[in-house]
């Protein structure tokens, strides 16, 4: 297995709400105790961070399972139960969350030392002590805590670099990268010698500039062919893209024809060929390439791309390019930030329902109906009234006879059923 993992899939949950507390005083000469039911502690809530010390998601593929801590429940005497410890999750600089069945982007964690609550732990129930009042002095029922839904997350580590170097494999994008800065990537006369993106920083007009080397691409990359499906994720969030091209034709390939080739990959990718780019041409030491960079020059011309040609062999040429890359970097936007939509609450739609038929049975389904019938104790007639005046107090009871319901319907909630009484 790679260590280089940058497209996971896992599991979070946030902690239950603890349940609350049915208790009634009791002391020596005391008759009569009140409700003192504590409430239940909210569970943990599931946070990540953006550890800058992490550069792959290879440990999510040993554990995809993430719990937070459940809150505890009320206890009597008014206590309230202990709160869940948060869960912290790191991931490295750059993660990109989305949910897995609605595709939206839940966080970017795009800056070091970020921090997202992605799921807050549930609320804890009230005790029975809150639901006395001056005719319903003894409550036997208490709140239970909400209970919090798994989540499915499909978190895929986006590279964060001003400039991206892309190019076929053996263009030299490696010996580039070693040139440019003082990253000492893997060097070799081969295809795929770079197995990862690799990163570099370099100095111009007093400001890091950090670049990308992407791991080459071949024709079929946007389909999945090589490894360009595994690393064009890497060339989104560039700014600048150097396109590297083996000028000299070495390889027995035409360079114009990589440069066209490379383009149209990144540009069924999603657009990524509008990206500005400037074209190097390497491996000028060579035979051959001054015939070809005359070609290049005129193809360059009409994309309205500006060429520069280099050896990264014997060191040349590459001041004029990092001056061109500097200047061309203080008139582009900033570094791709992926919006992020709003956190999943999962106290929201408490009062949300609807009814569903199956058969001559009206079914009521809705979170907040099942969480209310759960606190109900059905053994205690006072349980029972507050039950139905909070039906009504929905809307349930109207929105039954809206359906049809009559006297004596049978009315389901979970696993319970009912008869309807006008």
């Amino acid at each position: 297995m790679s260590n280089f993992v940058d497209q996971v899939r896992i599991t979070v949950k946030a902690g239950n709400g603890g349940n609350g507390a049915v208790s009634f005083h009791r002391e020596k000469y005391v008759m009569n105790g009140g409700p003192d039911g504590g409430d239940g502690g909210n569970g943990g809530d599931i946070v990540f961070l953006a550890d800058e010390n992490m550069h792959t998601l290879l440990d999510f593929r040993f554990k995809s399972k993430y719990t937070a801590e459940n809150g505890e429940d009320g206890a009597s005497n008014r206590r309230t139960g202990k709160c869940g410890e948060d869960l912290l999750i790191k991931v490295p600089v750059g993660t990109v969350i989305r949910d897995h069945e609605t595709n939206r982007v839940m966080a970017d964690m795009d800056k070091p030392g970020k921090t997202k609550i992605l799921l807050r732990g549930g609320k804890g129930g009230w005790g029975n002590q809150h639901f006395a009042t001056p005719t319903r002095q003894a409550p036997n029922f208490a709140k239970p805590g909400t209970k919090t839904e798994i989540h499915t997350l499909r978190m895929e580590l986006k590279t964060i670099a001003d400039v991206g170097l892309i190019g076929y494999p053996n263009v030299g994008k490696s010996s580039i990268l070693s040139v440019l800065t003082s990253a000492k990537p893997k060097v070799g006369n081969y295809h795929f010698t770079t197995l990862t993106p690799n990163l570099g920083i370099f100095r111009r007009y007093g400001k890091d500039i950090v670049i990308a080397d992407i791991p080459g691409l071949i024709e079929g990359a946007a389909a999945g062919a090589g490894l360009g499906h595994d690393f064009l994720r890497h060339v989104e969030r560039t700014r600048l893209l150097l396109h590297v091209v083996d000028i000299s034709g070495s390889e027995g390939r035409d360079p114009l024809d990589d440069l066209d080739q490379i383009n149209t990959e990144l540009d069924q990718y999603g657009d990524l060929s509008k990206l500005p780019q400037i074209i190097v041409c390497n491996k000028m030491d060579l035979p051959g390439a001054e015939e070809n960079l005359k070609r290049m020059r005129v193809l360059a011309e009409g994309m309205g791309c500006a060429v520069f040609a280099v050896s990264a062999a014997t060191h040349e040429g590459f001041d004029d390019l990092m001056n061109e890359t500097a200047a061309m970097l203080e008139t582009l936007p900033p570094i791709l930030h992926y919006p992020e939509e709003e956190v999943p609450d999962e106290e929201k739609d408490t009062e949300g329902f609807e009814i569903l038929m199956d058969g001559d049975v009206f079914e009521i389904a809705g979170p907040g109906i099942e969480r209310l019938i759960e606190s109900v104790n059905f053994n205690d007639q006072e349980s029972l009234n507050w039950f139905h005046r909070m039906l009504r107090k929905l809307g349930v009871i109207d929105a039954l006879r809206e359906k049809g319901a009559g006297e004596c319907s049978t009315v389901r909630i979970a696993d319970m059923e009912f008869d309807f009484i006008e």
